[in-house]
C-alpha cells in the first residue's frame, strides 16, 4: 500500500524528472490512487506537483519530465487518510516550505496529531498521515535544525508503521526512516537512492543495502550512514549485490503472490488492530448507527459476502445487533422492499467498486432514507464516496486475485466492531473478548508457522483423487467453508462446493463414496452437531478432513484432524481459513497452475 522513492546524484542535472518516472512506474502495481513528485535544486528552491488520478495522465498534465534538480522525491498514494485529493497527495511541504516529505504506511494517531500542531501555530493543508510526518520532523528541525536528533525526538510522536523519506532545502542530503514498511537503499556511480520497492531500484543499480526496522539513513550522492532510530547509535551495513531479476523483486521470498499475502495477514491484521484503536470516535459512530437500525442487511459479494456471514454470527452473538447478511446481486429482487430511514445498508467490499453491491446502493440513495455504511479497502472508491460512514479494512493492496489478506481483516473488523458494542452494552463474552482481541494476529503467525507442511500433504491427496469435493461448516464456522471452497474453485480449478453441514444430508450425501473428500472447518464449541454431521460421511466411507483446534471428539470420528492453535471459539476462523487458503494454493501449484492469476476473473468487478 503505496510506496515512495527518493533520489540524490552528485550535481544538478536535467535527468532528474526521468529518474522520477521510472522510479514511479515500478510502484503502481503497489496500488494508488494519487501520486506526488518533488524536487530540490542547488540554489534552495523547490518544485512539488502532485494530485489524484492515474500516474501516466499526472506525469503528462504536470509536466514532471521538465524536473531538474540535485534531489527528488516520488509518492504513490493508497487512501487511508484523508479522501485522494490535492491536498492529500503526497509529498507534503512543512509550514515553511523548506522541507518536503513523504511516507509510505500509516500513522494511526494523525486525527490527534493533527490537532496538536494546528495548535501549535503549523499550516496543516490536508488531512494525510504523510503530512504528520512532516510536521513531526519540522517541530524539531526547527528547535534542534539537525536531521538525526529531528526525527529521532519526531519518532516518539508518531504511533503505527511507516518508512519515510524527506529533504530540508539547507541542506544537500535526504533522510530516511524503516518503521515497520518496506524501504530498500541503492548505492550507483554518482546517486544514492531508496525506495519501498526493491524492483524499482534495481532497474538503477544491483548495489543493494536492505534496511531493518528502526533504521535512520542520512545520505547524499556517494555516502551513507544508518543510525538506530531509538539510541542514535551508528549502525555499519554494507552494500550487497543483489542478483534476483527486477520482475521478481517484488516477490522476494516467495513464488507467488498468493503465498506472499498470506504470509502477511499477521502483521495487517496488527496494522488494523491499531488503526482502530486510534480511530475510537469513528467506530463508536459506526456502532452507534447500528444499535438504532430496525433492521441492518450486510450486503456483498465473494469474499466480502462469505466474510458478512461470519460478521453477521459476531454482531448478533456478541453486540445483540441483528444484522442479516445478503448477497448483493439478489438484494433488490428478493426483499423486493424499500428501506426506510431506520434502516441501515451495511456494504462491505474490497475495491470498493463492486458493481452487484453499487446497484443495491444507487436506488436507494434516490428512493430512500436508509443509511449507507461501508466496509472497504479503498476509501476513495465509489462505494465509500457513496457512504455516510466508511470503515478502511486497511489490508494494503492485493496483487494475487484470490482475496486473502483482505478477508482476514474485513473479519477482523466485524469482529472488533461487534465486541467495542457489545462491551458498550457490558455483555459479559464481548468484554472478554475485547480485551483478547491482540491476540489474534499471533494466532494467525502461528497457524501460518505450524500447519504448512500438513497442508501440502492435503492438497497432494486432492491433487491425486482429481475430484470434486465439499467443505462443509457450522455455525460460525459456515462462512469459512464457503470462503474455503472459493479459494480451492479460483486457483484449482476443481468444483468444491461449501455448504452449511446441516444440509449436507439433504441430498449431497448421495455423492458420498469410499474416500471422498470433505474439508470440515470447526470449533470444538459446536460438537454438539459437528460430531454427527462428521458421523454421516464417515459411516459411508468418506474421507471427512477436519480443520479445528485440538479436540478429541473430532479426532475419534473424522480420518483426520488438522490441529490449529487453541484459541477462543470467536477466533478460531482467523486460524482455520488460513489452512483452506493455504491448501487452495498448494493444490494449484501441485497441479500446474497459477494461482496469482485464475482463468475468467478479476481482482475488481466493475460489470453485472
Amino acid at each position: 500500500m503505496c510506496g515512495v522513492f527518493g533520489i540524490v546524484y552528485s550535481k544538478e542535472t536535467d535527468k532528474l524528472g526521468d529518474s522520477l518516472i521510472k522510479g514511479s512506474r515500478k510502484l503502481v502495481y503497489r496500488g494508488y490512487d494519487s501520486a506526488g513528485f518533488a524536487s530540490f535544486k542547488e540554489d534552495g528552491s523547490t518544485m512539488l506537483r502532485k494530485g489524484p488520478g492515474m500516474l501516466e495522465d499526472i506525469i503528462k498534465s504536470k509536466n514532471i519530465s521538465e524536473f531538474s534538480g540535485k534531489r527528488g522525491i516520488v509518492q504513490l498514494r493508497w487512501a487511508t487518510f484523508g479522501e485522494p485529493n490535492e491536498e492529500n497527495s503526497q509529498p507534503h511541504y512543512d509550514s515553511d516550505k523548506d522541507i518536503i516529505g513523504a511516507h509510505n504506511g500509516n500513522i494511526v494517531n494523525t486525527e490527534q496529531l493533527s490537532e496538536q500542531f494546528k495548535a501549535e501555530g503549523m499550516t496543516i493543508r490536508g488531512t494525510n498521515d504523510g503530512e504528520m510526518v512532516v510536521h513531526a520532523y519540522e517541530k524539531f528541525y526547527n528547535q534542534y535544525h539537525d536531521m538525526k536528533k529531528s526525527m529521532m525526538k519526531a519518532q516518539t510522536l508518531l504511533k503505527g508503521d511507516y518508512a519515510f523519506v524527506c529533504g530540508n532545502t539547507e541542506l544537500d542530503k535526504l533522510m530516511a526512516v524503516k518503521m515497520g514498511s518496506s524501504l530498500y537503499m541503492g548505492i550507483g556511480d554518482d546517486f544514492i537512492l531508496c525506495s519501498s520497492d526493491l524492483g524499482s531500484i534495481l532497474q538503477f543499480t544491483r548495489n543493494i543495502v536492505f534496511l531493518k526496522d528502526g533504521d535512520l539513513v542520512i545520505y547524499d550522492d556517494h555516502e551513507y550512514h544508518i543510525y538506530d532510530i531509538h539510541t542514535g547509535k551508528d549502525i555499519t551495513r554494507p552494500p550487497e549485490e543483489c542478483n534476483i531479476k527486477i520482475e521478481e523483486a517484488n516477490l522476494v521470498g516467495y513464488d507467488h503472490y498468493m503465498i506472499k499475502e498470506i504470509h502477511e495477514q499477521p502483521k495487517r491484521v496488527q496494522e488494523l488492530l491499531n488503526l482502530l484503536a486510534n480511530s475510537q470516535q469513528l467506530v463508536k459512530n459506526f456502532i452507534e448507527t447500528l444499535n438504532q437500525a430496525d433492521h441492518v442487511y450486510l450486503v456483498a459479494s465473494g469474499t466480502s459476502y462469505h466474510a458478512s456471514i461470519v460478521g453477521a454470527y459476531y454482531l448478533n452473538h456478541l453486540a445483540e445487533i441483528h444484522a442479516v447478511p445478503v448477497l448483493a446481486g439478489y438484494f433488490n429482487e428478493y426483499y423486493n422492499i424499500s428501506p426506510t430511514a431506520k434502516d441501515v445498508i451495511l456494504c462491505v467490499s474490497q475495491s470498493g467498486e463492486t458493481k452487484d453491491v453499487i446497484n443495491v446502493i444507487n436506488p436507494i440513495l434516490h428512493n430512500t432514507s436508509a443509511k449507507i455504511i461501508s466496509m472497504v479497502n479503498v476509501t476513495g472508491s465509489s462505494i465509500a464516496q457513496k457512504s455516510e460512514l466508511v470503515l478502511n479494512v486497511s489490508a494494503g493492496l492485493e496483487t494475487s486475485v484470490p482475496a486473502t489478506k483482505s478477508y482476514t481483516n474485513q473479519l477482523f473488523t466485524f469482529l472488533y466492531v461487534a465486541a467495542l458494542a457489545g462491551k458498550m452494552k457490558n455483555l459479559d463474552k464481548a468484554n472478554e473478548i475485547f480485551t483478547q482481541l491482540e491476540k489474534i494476529p499471533g494466532l494467525i503467525q502461528e497457524t501460518i508457522d505450524t500447519v504448512k507442511e500438513e497442508c501440502e500433504d492435503i492438497a497432494a491427496l486432492l491433487v491425486k483423487r482429481d475430484s470434486d469435493l465439499y467443505c462443509l461448516g457450522y455455525g460460525i464456522q459456515y462462512g469459512t467453508a464457503l470462503e474455503g471452497a472459493l479459494k480451492i474453485k479460483e486457483v484449482y480449478y476443481k468444483h468444491c462446493e461449501g455448504m452449511y453441514s446441516s444440509e449436507f444430508k439433504h441430498g449431497p450425501l448421495s455423492i458420498v463414496d469410499k474416500n471422498y473428500p470433505i474439508l470440515f472447518p470447526a470449533s470444538p464449541a459446536d460438537d454438539h452437531m459437528v460430531i454427527s454431521h462428521i458421523n454421516e460421511i464417515m459411516v459411508r466411507k468418506g474421507n471427512v478432513i477436519v480443520i479445528s483446534p485440538q479436540y478429541k471428539g473430532y479426532a475419534k470420528a473424522a480420518s483426520r484432524v488438522v490441529v490449529v492453535p487453541d484459541s477462543d471459539h470467536y477466533f478460531v476462523p482467523f486460524s482455520t481459513v488460513v489452512v483452506l487458503q493455504l491448501i487452495a494454493y498448494y493444490a494449484s501449484i501441485l497441479a500446474g497452475l497459477n494461482p496469482d492469476f485464475p482463468r475468467n476473473i478479476s481482482k475488481t468487478l466493475t460489470v453485472d
